[in-house]
């Protein structure tokens, strides 16, 4: 940003989760004195446009980022907002995360077609579960092995409307979305974290900038949220170290108290047949160290072999 402009870019996916992301971080930034004006761009991704195959099943990454990060690197916006647990844990060059803002409630949800069903137990046998998350797949399908696992796609509300037409006796989303968007009363449960820890950075906002712009990272840093950014900077350099992605399934959760910081992680078999889990604490000035101790442990008690037999199964793996 140019000195003296008197707007700050934003860009940002146009669905409505991530336009409620953009302006929750547009108007952080109008609460600072003197600050210049937020002013949203628009920008339609990879992700937003492939809507009839699992995105699991497309060669590639960063789906749902990379579009923007393009327009960030090319000074066509000043700010990217991304949910953070979609943006690659290895940025571009010459981007750099600026801030990342207090974390909503990071657990998954259940939201089931019977309004009677207040437990996830309560599902009946073999009932359609949709959901587009390889993650939650796998630790489905640990839970309950005779559910019938389906993909679903599509925004929040788009989503919610297939549950109601039938298409699915369930679904599950990230409890924050749903909660950011309004729709908190349509939530059966949330699933615990002790079968379902959720994915790397859930529930948490980033803001991402170009490195070296040292006005633009001026009004972002205020944004930030150091227990938030603590937990999931621990849990972003886990999934780095077990080289894991949307093709991966791998669950994890920091938790802070104080000055301590709880990191738990799960490495799970498509199939949800194998599970190596565990978890360890450590002071929050070594989130990035106990992330990378905690995977190299899981890796070490068999989250390797169990993610070389997936690799293995992906095509040209």
């Amino acid at each position: 940003m140019s000195e003296g402009k008197s707007t700050i870019r934003i860009g940002t996916r146009g669905s409505a989760l991530a336009r409620w992301q953009a302006e929750h971080v547009a108007a952080a930034l109008r609460a600072l004195p003197d600050a210049p004006q937020p002013e949203l761009v628009l920008i339609k991704t990879e992700g937003d446009r492939i809507q009839d195959v699992p995105l699991s099943q497309v060669d590639g990454k960063a789906f749902f980022t990379k579009e923007i990060e393009e327009a960030l690197l090319t000074d066509r916006v000043d700010v990217a907002v991304h949910s953070l647990k979609d943006l690659a844990t290895e940025m571009p060059p010459g981007l750099t995360l600026g801030a990342v803002m207090e974390r909503e409630d990071p657990h998954d949800a259940l939201l089931a077609g019977d309004r009677a069903v207040v437990v996830p137990d309560q599902l009946k046998k073999g009932a359609r579960v949709g959901t587009s998350s390889i993650r939650r797949r796998a630790l489905l399908a640990r839970w309950r092995p005779d559910l019938e696992l389906l993909e679903l796609r599509g925004n929040v509300p788009t989503r919610i409307e297939k549950l109601d037409r039938g298409e699915y006796d369930a679904i599950v989303l990230a409890l924050a979305g749903v909660k950011r968007l309004g729709l908190e009363a349509r939530i059966s449960t949330p699933l615990p974290f002790e079968d379902f820890l959720p994915a790397v950075s859930q529930g948490a906002v980033g803001v991402q900038i170009r490195e070296g712009d040292e006005e633009v990272a001026r009004w972002v840093e205020a944004l930030d949220h150091p227990p938030t950014c603590a937990a999931t900077a621990a849990e972003r350099a886990l999934l780095r170290t077990v080289e894991g992605g949307c093709h991966v399934p791998v669950g994890a959760l920091g938790e802070v108290d104080g000055e301590l910081l709880r990191l738990r992680a799960v490495v799970c078999s498509l199939d949800g047949s194998e599970a190596v889990e565990g978890s360890l604490s450590g002071p929050l000035s070594e989130a990035d160290g106990l992330g990378v101790t905690l995977a190299e442990e899981l890796l070490g008690r068999g989250g390797s072999q169990i993610l070389d037999g997936i690799r293995k199964a992906e095509p040209g793996g």
